[in-house]
């Protein structure tokens, strides 16, 4: 069976004529990633001359399907921009999105004005953090489970491009399939339709992407993914007010933004840039989560509240947005989440799930009385 070793060297003997080198010696072959008899990787290319290097991109998919044990082989091209530039986009075929952090590979189209509706998609509502560490994706694959409990057809994209934890937490595994090479069909479990770019590289395997192949990936994931008829779409986004952020907001319709917290200030003082950028980009406030709100000691009985207590919530009503409820720091969560079960699905009637129904339940009534 062939190894990353084997594809980098059969890709070695395959010379860019324009540069008189190797791709692989030339740092254009991205991503090796070899799953059984399957090949993927990326061919980085200068923007100018996309489309003439075709042909150097079917050699290298014919070099490492020669290979003995290789069954299947996806390579696609990126267009590496420098810097303050945007990427252009290949005209390769999209495989199952390993490559993804290249622009949906399709041919120059006019550019939209303003967000679109995703197609099928009644609501795309974002989870977000202005800060890392307060328990953001735990929030969203937790709600994502108890809005598909309500009897919602919910999908969760995990766009934490540089930490993507959804298929952990919600217990999916595997590489998402593509039956022509172009639309990815998604995962399920829970009740919820998930894709991650945690499903297309090894949990420690690192993502060294600029900003417009993180732009490019959120875009494909939107668009190139078989989401089906969804009442909502939640967008597990990464903390801080960045370009997958923006991004979201600027193409695709909002219907608003979950903002998750820890009670303390250092982290209420990002809470409300991450409040800030939404509304600068026209995105509603559905409402602010002060997660690990207290822990009931085991010893004593008494409830106690290492990170303070009512931040997120004095916070919410001094921006004048809904306050959407508090989540307990509890050892059960965490647990639930590593193994693949959210508290929410393994112990539903638990007192740990408590927070996770009310702030589910209150985005469901906002939207009805909307």
């Amino acid at each position: 069976m062939a190894d990353k070793a084997a594809v980098e060297a059969a890709l070695s003997r395959i010379v860019d004529p324009a540069r008189g080198i190797d791709i692989v010696s030339a740092g254009q072959v991205k991503a090796v990633t070899v799953t059984g008899g399957d090949v993927s990787f990326v061919l980085e290319v200068d923007p100018a001359r996309g489309g003439a290097m075709e042909p150097l991109r079917q050699a290298a998919e014919a070099a490492v399907a020669s290979l003995d044990g290789v069954t299947g082989v996806k390579a696609v091209m990126t267009a590496h921009a420098a810097a303050g530039q945007a990427a252009a986009p290949s005209r390769g075929p999209v495989p199952n999105l390993k490559p993804q952090g290249t622009a949906p590979q399709v041919p120059p189209t006019p550019v939209a004005q303003g967000p679109e509706k995703l197609p099928g998609v009644d609501r795309v509502i974002a989870v977000a953090s202005g800060k890392g560490g307060v328990g953001k994706s735990t929030l969203a694959a937790n709600l994502a489970v108890a809005l598909a409990a309500r009897g919602q057809k919910v999908g969760l994209l995990d766009a934490d491009v540089y930490g993507p934890s959804q298929p952990r937490m919600l217990g999916v595994s595997g590489r998402p399939s593509s039956p022509d090479g172009n639309i990815i069909l998604p995962l399920r479990n829970h009740g919820v339709t998930v894709m991650s770019l945690g499903l297309m590289v090894e949990e420690d395997e690192a993502l060294v992407w600029r900003g417009p192949m993180l732009m490019g990936a959120l875009q494909q994931m939107l668009s190139q993914v078989q989401w089906g008829k969804l009442d909502v779409l939640l967008v597990d986004l990464p903390p801080g007010t960045g370009d997958v952020q923006m991004t979201l907001c600027q193409k695709t319709q909002v219907a608003g933004a979950v903002v998750v917290s820890t009670p303390q200030d250092i982290a209420l003082i990002d809470a409300r840039k991450g409040i800030d950028m939404f509304r600068r980009m026209d995105c509603p406030i559905l409402g602010v989560v002060e997660n690990m709100a207290g822990f009931v000691c085991d010893g004593c009985g008494k409830m106690h509240y290492p990170f303070g207590h009512g931040g997120a919530k004095a916070e919410a009503e001094r921006l004048g947005v809904p306050f959407l409820g508090e989540i307990p720091l509890d050892l059960d969560i965490r647990v639930a989440g590593d193994g693949g079960a959210p508290i929410v699905a393994l112990k539903p009637d638990g007192p740990q799930a408590r927070g996770f129904w009310a702030v589910a339940d209150a985005l469901i009534a906002a939207r009805a009385a909307a």
